[in-house]
């Protein structure tokens, strides 16, 4: 009987390995059905990103009070992975603070540590409850974060609460261990808890003491296999999104490489236009995106990073004036466009079956795309790197280059750079007319 404890420990983290694999393959799955793009290009530039946006919080700070916030919160989730290890030793070998004997006063220091940063978490979570459902802060009530997207950041907060305040608790019911029992001590913070365990039996005392470890250790497996299903599965995909961000300069844009084919083949004196295609040359199936087959990873794995924050819309132009554009909006759409696919290909057995919808049209509309002013606002204020503006740009594409749909401001622009090898409407041999004019 005395290993029963350790055999459902172990059951409980297999199981919960499992089926965070699962769901984790899937979301892999999603992300492979865009097209490849090369993103390894200086390595040690994308690294440094990497530790300074991902891991350094550096654009979260712009926003001080958030940021500050926020950096406590992922000190907490630092601090669950670090203790972490303890508890699955300990889960395993059936020992109580394995590491305390080992580290001695050292482990004393952590432990307070974590108590004073756990009672942070508390208090930052409590306040983005409270920004988000007393003052209602406006980014956070936009159309898109209705329903479950609002559900699921007041999700988030409470389970860190609740996980912090289990570690307290714990910590405050071994204080009242006797002596012999206490492996741990004293605690910074839990020592004023305490009190309230005071008198209590030593049974007692342990039932609660490992009710509450319990709790802590499945609630942390329940929260990794929460994290699929919730905008916070940025935790973990920040640091690779960050690294395989584009680094070229905003405002850069992208030709598709079988149009610049076709411009280089007119240009060229020497070449044939009527020579057969070359051997091996790759024709694209579409021009620009439709749907998140024709998207590459790279833009894929954005829309899976996406924290939600709406950072992106409150800055975005085209939004402050009222127009339908929210750059949120278009990442979450992709997000759950590429969710319902990889559903239609598990219905399917491992292939996709047409459904007759489309991330355009029925996701994303071309009012929205055509409000975009390009200014690459809402890259810039993402806090962990995110594209939406190429997403917008492949799918402007799309409507111009496969339906031929453009606003007529647009369309008067195209014909005359058609015709006349310029935006305006003179011809060629009329432009230089105004250096006659007096």
């Amino acid at each position: 009987m005395q290993y029963v404890p350790n055999i459902i420990f172990l059951l409980a983290l297999v199981a919960a390995g499992g089926i965070f694999y699962r769901n984790a393959s899937k979301i892999w799955r999603n992300i492979m059905l865009g097209r490849k793009i090369d993103r390894t290009d200086r390595p040690s530039d994308r690294l440094n990103t990497m530790l300074r946006v991902a891991f350094g919080q550096s654009k979260m700070v712009v926003r001080p009070v958030a940021g500050l916030l926020h950096i406590i919160v992922y000190g907490g989730f630092i601090l669950i992975n670090i203790e972490m290890l303890e508890i699955v030793v300990d889960g395993l070998l059936g020992t109580h603070r394995i590491f305390a004997p080992v580290l001695g006063g050292l482990y004393t220091v952590a432990i307070g540590f974590f108590e004073i940063l756990g009672v942070l978490v508390i208090v930052a979570c409590a306040i983005f409850l409270w920004r988000r459902n007393v003052i209602k802060l406006a980014r956070f009530h936009r159309p898109e974060m209705k329903g479950w997207a609002f559900k699921d950041a007041n999700n988030i907060l409470m389970i860190e609460i609740m996980l912090m305040t289990a570690l307290l608790v714990m910590n405050a019911v071994e204080a009242n261990f006797p002596d012999e029992h206490r492996v741990a001590g004293p605690f910074v913070v839990s020592r004023f808890i305490a009190p309230l365990f005071a008198g209590m039996d030593y049974g007692t005392l342990h039932i609660i003491e490992r009710v509450c470890w319990w709790a802590h250790i499945f609630g942390i497996l329940a929260f990794l296999n929460y994290l699929p299903f919730s905008k916070h599965l940025h935790i973990l995909l920040a640091f690779p999104n960050t690294y395989f961000a584009n680094l070229e300069k905003k405002g850069r844009f992208t030709n598709l490489e079988s149009v610049t084919n076709e411009v280089k083949l007119m240009m060229d004196p020497n070449a044939d236009p009527y020579a057969a295609p070359v051997e091996g040359a790759s024709e694209p199936q579409r021009f620009g995106v439709k749907d998140v087959h024709d998207m590459s990873r790279i833009q894929l794995l954005n829309a899976y990073t996406c924290t939600e924050c709406g950072r992106c819309t409150s800055n975005c132009p085209a939004n402050i004036t009222g127009k339908k554009l929210s750059p949120r909006k278009i990442m979450m759409d992709t997000r759950d466009r590429m969710e319902e696919v990889g559903k239609n290909i598990d219905a399917n057995g491992g292939r996709f079956v047409d459904d007759g919808r489309s991330l355009l049209h029925d996701f994303i509309t071309s009012e929205e795309l055509w409000a975009c002013t390009s200014c690459n606002a809402c890259v810039e204020s993402c806090p962990v790197n995110i594209d939406p503006l190429s997403i917008i740009v492949d799918m402007r594409r799309y409507l111009v280059m496969e339906e031929s749909q453009a606003p007529s401001e647009l369309t008067t622009v195209f014909s005359n750079m058609e015709n006349n090898g310029a935006p305006w409407q003179f011809s060629p041999a009329d432009r230089a007319n105004w250096v006659a004019e007096d």
